[in-house]
């Protein structure tokens, strides 16, 4: 049998408070029934002040870790492939996760991709694991909090008010026999790098000033191109990845039985599921969490699983974008293993 990688178990974490559509009305001054109708924002996650970036991880690793039945001292590797607004800045998450959870023999690193980090940890993990004869598993590890840079009142961003904050984690172990990675696809388009950022803070804005904090915010450097540029590549990247990984797993569009695709408006979410030719009861919209970066496919696959969408030799494609611009898509062959794996 070929060697592979499985999903051995999966963790989620959210905030104890919640914002309704209602909430966000007061917050936005936009009327509730339009957050809910476009935006398809039902609520979302507000973290407390002890809820940092590396906490919700911990607790969504713990749960994990828990799902796969394994204990943390045979973890091998743990990346923090979360969000890179951290507990602190230049810091370590992974080391502290790896830690706090008791996984002692591990190593550990953090990597970023933006919302497209979470399917490209899967991608890095599988290839240390099918690379050193010694690492038999890996912990992915995600919170986010990027919430704290959205001004909830800066037109220019309104795309971004469906931001929420979770945690989330797998555990993957090779040769596990279900659950098996197949194809990953990502592209890039770096022309849009320093369209959508946080102007101060940085290095190109160093030191920062009193002033400063009031601009400690994503913001959009030209909105009216950038709306323009972007809406002319996103959905044809969306589809580029997806169809890439799908041939990767030598599958096509019609052996897709699950799509954990990230939240985004409601209708780009309906015009993809056209185009892949799904229903909607083959995928979850995440209307009540809003959008929560390289979280929302592990929070959609947790969905699919409970309601029953997702069963066993299903294919599940997990679909997401993150600011910079990256487009990512994965597949996953769902259950035990049961003929040659031919990716």
């Amino acid at each position: 049998m070929k060697e592979h990688v499985g999903i051995a178990g999966i963790g989620t974490y959210l905030p104890s408070k919640y914002l309704s559509a209602n909430d966000l009305e007061k917050l936005t001054q936009i009327p509730s029934k339009v957050l809910v109708e476009k935006f398809g924002i039902v609520g979302k996650y507000m973290p407390s002040e002890k809820e940092t970036t590396s906490f919700m991880g911990i607790m969504a690793a713990q749960q994990a870790i828990k799902d796969a039945q394994v204990d943390p001292s045979e973890i091998d590797v743990v990346i923090w492939n979360g969000a890179q607004h951290k507990d602190y800045p230049c810091w370590l998450a992974s080391t502290k996760v790896a830690y706090e959870i008791g996984a002692k023999n591990a190593w550990a690193f953090d990597m970023e991709a933006m919302c497209g980090s979470m399917i490209i940890g899967l991608q890095v993990a599988r290839s240390l694991m099918l690379s050193e004869r010694k690492i038999n598993s890996v912990l992915l590890v995600s919170g986010y909090r990027n919430i704290d840079l959205v001004n909830h009142n800066y037109k220019n961003t309104s795309f971004m008010l469906d931001i929420g904050s979770s945690g989330s984690a797998v555990v993957l172990k090779k040769n596990l026999g279900r659950n098996v990675l197949l194809g990953v696809s990502n592209v890039v388009d770096g022309s849009f790098a320093e369209d959508c950022i946080v102007p101060v803070g940085g290095t190109k804005k160093w030191p920062v000033q009193p002033q400063d904090l009031e601009s400690y915010y994503f913001q959009i450097q030209n909105p009216e191109d950038f709306k323009n540029r972007l809406s002319e590549v996103t959905l044809k990247n969306f589809y580029f990845v997806i169809d890439n990984a799908l041939q990767k797993s030598n599958l096509t569009r019609k052996d897709i039985s699950y799509l954990a695709i990230l939240h985004f408006k409601r209708s780009a979410h309906l015009e993809v599921l056209k185009e892949l030719g799904l229903r909607e009861d083959q995928t979850t919209y995440l209307e009540r969490y809003g959008h929560m970066g390289q979280n929302d496919q592990i929070f959609s696959i947790r969905e699919g699983l409970v309601n029953g969408k997702i069963k066993d030799g299903d294919i599940v494609v997990l679909v997401g974008a993150g600011v910079g611009w990256t487009w990512n898509a994965a597949v996953v062959r769902w259950g035990n293993l049961r003929e040659p794996i031919s990716w």
